[in-house]
């Protein structure tokens, strides 16, 4: 007679909550497992910096670091000497490939030649044009008094940064710009300061 092949035993677990007369069974708490509470994220302390405001970045910013400091970090860096040296030359060698074309055209190369005078006399007719004391043919006068103050201010600058290495001719004409400039901005900012003259009263025919 063959055995009877045994089988694997199981055993069958009742997860019910409630016994079949309704009462809440209490072997269950037993059998299963507590859930284990899930841990609670710790956030770092830099997670609110992390999401402050734009504007509060920039308060922060402005109270730690100097505008100075701000500027150095912003800038880009600089080239290198080689690099300098070399887009140097290549420049040189347009100019003088351009140069080349204007000669061939029957004009002279200096005539457009920047030279100290030459970028003076450029500042000194901005400022006189700006002042409304010269205009383009054809075109109104236009007053423009704050770009005038600048362009006098830069040519202020300019004196006091070249101040030891110019020429004397080239101190000379900086010199007398600006003490023309500066004359006109007096004498147009009196006029425009000075009220409007009162229309002339009368008894006609007498």
């Amino acid at each position: 007679m063959a055995e009877k092949k045994q089988e694997p035993s199981f055993t069958v677990t009742d997860r019910r909550l409630f016994t079949s007369e309704g009462e809440l069974r209490t072997d269950l708490t037993d059998q299963t497992e507590k859930p284990k509470p899930a841990p609670q994220a710790v956030a770092p302390k830099e997670t609110e910096a992390n999401h402050a405001s734009p504007a509060a970045a920039a308060d922060k910013l402005s109270s730690t670091e100097s505008p100075s400091a701000v500027l150095d970090r912003d800038l880009p860096v600089p080239p290198t000497a080689a690099e300098q040296e070399a887009q140097a030359n290549a420049y040189q060698q347009s100019s003088k490939d351009l140069d080349s074309r204007v000669e061939l055209s029957g004009q002279s190369a200096k005539d457009f030649e920047m030279t100290f005078e030459r970028f003076m006399a450029s500042l000194y007719m901005t400022g006189m044009m700006q002042l409304g004391l010269m205009h383009e043919q054809g075109a109104q006068p236009h007053v423009d008094i704050i770009g005038a103050r600048q362009t006098i201010d830069t040519l202020s600058l300019i004196a006091e940064k070249t101040k030891g290495n110019l020429s004397a001719a080239e101190q000379n004409f900086l010199q007398n710009s600006l003490y023309e400039l500066r004359m006109a901005y007096v004498e147009v900012t009196h006029a425009l300061s000075r009220p409007p003259a009162a229309p002339a009263t009368g008894t006609m025919g007498r």
